[in-house]
């Protein structure tokens, strides 16, 4: 099930914990006690939902959706409830289908992007040594010039990780680096080329216009790249982690989420707010320091944890 062949529920369902206590707690001491569940209780549920930073619009749609189901039936039970609310959440959740990097064109080229702060640089050195496990030769570009303690800090993943880093000095060109970094790929037969970029959101034009000069010099290699572009957000930001979602799609196209803190933050639901909203893949998430605790993430045990309540 797993590319990364590192999946592990156990790490999800501790990461989800403080979620878990947060919103299927709540609903489970809610209906506790009910035999059959009425419209006031599903009302309570809803109000759950959204102080859950799962989104109003969201919520309502999950609790109207759920009353629809429960007029035609006679089950009102508790059990039927909780999963119709299960399988609600399911139908949000965009399918994770991760490309298959042995059936496409080689590099493998991965554009990583996200504001100061959200996890961008630890996300890229697990992504790197989850990719070299494989078997994998990567590379990785360290194209944020505007923070020399970024370019630091991937150099101390990269090396975690075991895998070749082409970095410069602070304020150099961010495309410049990028180049570089594809040509070695390209010139020294590496497999997975990872692009760190600059997590500037304040000045959307200055972003737009650094985003679309790597893309270019990089597509004199490969038509194609990036093959994957990923937005990292910051999971215990709630509502924030919505618009900065919103935001970066407005600039780039975005083929996939990673949503990093999960474990320490009740503010899980947030999932299916920015999932609900953008209906972009969430390819991974971060449920742990380690540098294997960035799981690929998988839509039906995601929700299997997060109900766990035995757990929470």
């Amino acid at each position: 099930m797993s590319f990364f062949k590192n999946f592990s529920l156990d790490k999800i369902k501790n990461g989800l914990t403080k979620t878990r206590n947060k919103i299927v707690q709540s609903i489970s001491e809610t209906l506790t006690g009910k035999a059959q569940i009425d419209d006031n209780t599903l009302d309570t549920i809803e109000e759950i939902l959204i102080t859950s930073d799962m989104g109003v619009e969201t919520a309502e749609l999950i609790i109207e959706n759920v009353r629809k189901s429960l007029k035609n039936e006679k089950d009102r039970s508790v059990q039927n409830v909780i999963n119709l609310i299960k399988k609600e959440l399911a139908d949000i959740l965009p399918n994770n289908n991760l490309n298959d990097i042995d059936k496409l064109q080689r590099p493998y080229i991965i554009l990583v992007v996200g504001v100061n702060g959200v996890g961008k640089t630890t996300t890229i050195g697990k992504l790197a040594y989850n990719y070299k496990n494989l078997g994998y030769k990567v590379i990785v570009g360290a194209a944020d010039t505007f923070r020399a303690a970024a370019n630091e800090q991937l150099e101390i993943w990269a090396k975690r990780a075991g895998v070749e880093i082409i970095s410069s000095q602070k304020g150099n060109d961010p495309s410049s680096i990028a180049f570089d970094t594809v040509k070695k790929a390209v010139q020294e037969n590496y497999d997975v080329v990872l692009i760190d970029t600059a997590g500037r959101l304040h000045n959307k034009t200055n972003l737009m216009n650094e985003l679309s000069k790597i893309k270019k010099v990089i597509q004199k290699f490969s038509e194609s790249a990036p093959h994957e572009t990923l937005l990292v957000l910051d999971g215990t930001t709630g509502q924030n982690a919505v618009v900065q979602a919103t935001e970066f799609s407005k600039v780039i196209d975005l083929s996939g989420l990673v949503i990093t803190k999960l474990d320490g933050t009740a503010k899980g639901g947030v999932v299916f707010q920015i999932s609900k909203k953008l209906n972009i893949p969430i390819r991974f998430i971060g449920v742990g320091e380690g540098i294997e605790d960035l799981q690929e993430f998988d839509k039906d045990s995601f929700i299997s944890a997060l109900f766990d309540i035995k757990e929470g």
